[in-house]
C-alpha cells in the first residue's frame, strides 16, 4: 500500500489565493502554503490563511489520500456477527480491536480499495457492498476521510497481509461488539462508528435482541 515519499517543497510562498468553504459563502484566503514534511503515507503542509471569520492564522495540516473501513457482517446465524481484527498500534502503545481498514492507493476508488483491504488483511471477500458512513477522522489538523462499507455474504479465503502487518481476526456477535464498545474494550474510532451503525441497522441494544433491516 505504501506510496513513494515526496521531497518537501522549498519554493517561495505562493501568492494569496481564495478557496470557497463548503459550509459558508465566505471565502478562505490562502496567503502562503509550504510542504514541510513528506512521508510514504502523508504530507504535512503549513498554511497561513485568513479564515471566513476574518482571523489570520497558521494551520499545519496533514494531507492524506483517504481511507476505507470494512464492516464485514456474517449473517449465517439468527444473530449477526461482525469481523474484528486485532493488531499492535505503536501510537497507542497497545494491541487494539479494530475493523479491517486501509489507505486508498493512487488510482483506486474507495470500493476497490475496500475489497482489496478486506482480502489482504482477513482473506474474506463479500458479494454485497454498501456505503455505510463517510466522515473526517480528525478535521482539526487532518484531511483524511474514512468511508465505511458494509460487506455482506462473506466468503472465507487466505489472508495476504503486508510484511509489517501481524493481524488476527475474530467473528464476534454484534451484540457483544456493542458491549465491547460501551465498556471501552473497543477504543478504535472507526470500529466504534461501524459497530454502532450496524447496531442501529439491526436494532441491537447490546442485550442480544435483533431484527434485520
Amino acid at each position: 500500500m505504501a506510496n513513494a515519499s515526496k521531497k518537501p517543497s522549498r519554493t517561495a510562498p505562493k501568492k494569496a489565493t481564495t478557496r470557497k468553504s463548503p459550509k459558508t459563502p465566505k471565502e478562505v484566503q490562502v496567503l502562503s502554503s509550504k510542504v514541510v514534511y513528506s512521508a510514504p503515507v502523508f504530507q504535512v503542509t503549513t498554511y497561513e490563511i485568513i479564515e471566513p471569520s476574518g482571523a489570520k492564522v497558521r494551520r499545519d495540516i496533514i494531507r492524506h489520500p483517504g481511507s476505507v473501513v470494512i464492516l464485514a457482517l456474517d449473517e449465517r446465524k439468527a444473530a449477526p456477527s461482525v469481523l474484528l481484527i486485532r493488531q499492535y498500534r505503536y501510537a497507542a502503545d497497545q494491541e487494539m480491536w479494530e475493523l479491517p481498514a486501509g489507505r486508498i492507493d493512487e488510482g483506486e476508488d474507495a470500493l476497490t480499495a475496500a475489497k482489496r483491504e478486506l482480502a489482504e488483511e482477513t482473506g474474506y471477500s463479500a458479494s454485497e457492498w454498501k456505503p455505510a458512513l463517510y466522515y473526517y477522522a480528525s478535521p482539526g489538523f487532518l484531511d483524511e476521510t474514512m468511508t465505511i462499507f458494509a460487506a455482506r455474504d462473506l466468503r472465507k479465503g487466505k489472508a495476504t497481509p503486508e510484511e509489517d502487518e501481524f493481524i488476527t481476526g475474530k467473528l464476534l456477535p454484534l451484540s457483544m461488539a456493542v458491549k465491547w464498545v460501551m465498556s471501552g474494550k473497543i477504543m478504535d474510532g472507526k470500529a466504534i462508528a461501524g459497530v454502532l451503525w450496524a447496531a442501529q441497522k439491526f436494532h441491537i441494544s447490546g442485550k442480544g435482541s435483533t431484527r434485520k433491516s
